[in-house]
């Protein structure tokens, strides 16, 4: 597979950097999509989790940001090797939606408008370190950005991040997703460069 690079420039990673190896520090939010931005509105978006037996919990865009909502800033690693620093967020965590959910189920495949997919596994979802995100820097998430919603899963490459996000089906095995299936890294942790499957 060819080496994943936008061209950024490099600078030197100091001693607790919070830069991941082989990352370069951008301003701007580059977008990136493997297809078209699909329009999803509000009026119509749905986000259904389904169990590894088919049972389904569904939520509205209504009963979504009803529920506690959640304010993040994080940092972002893109795989293609920009990262970008104290991003603001607003959303749901996962955990308020896998409440109460029975499952036995270790890994999670997510769906989105549009036919995009990716999975992880389900620990990456629980613990305050994933979210429904609808907001970003104030404002609704743009389509752009995968809005109105998608998921957001920071301590992994963003494409982990699925845009437009839909769905997650808990899964008894592990299922690759769409840039898995193509090369990337089943699990694309940014500090150990899983950026492919030989890494």
């Amino acid at each position: 597979m060819a080496a994943l690079t936008p061209g950024f420039r490099s600078r030197r990673r100091a001693p607790g950097d919070r830069l991941p190896p082989g990352q370069f520090l951008t301003e701007g939010f580059p977008v990136l999509s493997a297809g078209p931005t699909p329009a999803v509105a509000t009026d119509r978006w749905r986000f259904t989790l389904t169990t590894e037996t088919g049972d389904q919990h569904v939520w509205t865009w209504p009963q979504l940001t009803a529920l506690p909502q959640a304010d993040v800033t994080t940092d972002l690693h893109c795989v293609t090797r920009w990262s970008k620093f104290d991003t603001r967020w607003r959303g749901v965590s996962l955990d308020m939606l896998l409440d109460g959910v029975d499952t036995e189920a270790r890994y999670a495949w997510v769906e989105s408008y549009g036919g995009y997919t990716t999975n992880m596994p389900l620990a990456d979802l629980r613990n305050g370190r994933a979210w429904i995100a609808h907001t970003y820097d104030g404002r609704p998430l743009p389509a752009e950005h995968g809005g109105p919603a998608r998921l957001l899963v920071p301590h992994l490459y963003l494409w982990k991040s699925a845009k437009w996000v839909s769905g997650i089906r808990l899964r008894i095995n592990d299922q690759q997703g769409f840039w898995e299936s193509l090369g990337y890294h089943a699990y694309g942790d940014p500090w150990r460069e899983q950026r492919t499957w030989g890494d």
